[in-house]
């Protein structure tokens, strides 16, 4: 089964909730804000996406932060900062089972 991992009041990720249920395809959500970002979970996903590719620097969790926190920013900070404020993943994330999909533009889903 598909997983789609969202924030639910993401404009982005509805429409990527739309398109799979247009197709008719089944999935499961997991909203980040809502059902957290386990350690293990994170894990799989940098497994699939690259872990600076995984980093939303465009959300406002993003650009809360200090500068000291941006400039000296390294792979267990990101881990760290991921897992404490879920927000700061790119996202929909569309977990395929061979792969994980970041984000999500009108007909990336029509391979599936």
């Amino acid at each position: 089964m598909l997983t789609l991992f969202v924030i639910k009041n993401c404009d982005t990720c509805r429409k990527a909730r739309q398109a799979l249920d247009r197709k008719g395809m089944p999935y499961q959500v997991h909203d980040l804000r809502e059902d957290g970002l386990s350690a293990p979970l994170l894990e799989h996903i940098l497994h699939h996406v690259p872990l600076m590719t995984l980093l939303n620097k465009q959300s406002r969790t993003w650009r809360e932060l200090d500068d000291e926190t941006k400039a000296d920013i390294d792979a267990n900070t990101a881990r760290e900062l991921m897992l404490a404020n879920p927000t700061l993943l790119k996202r929909p994330l569309l977990d395929t089972g061979d792969d994980i999909l970041v984000g999500y533009r009108e007909g990336d889903y029509d391979k599936l």
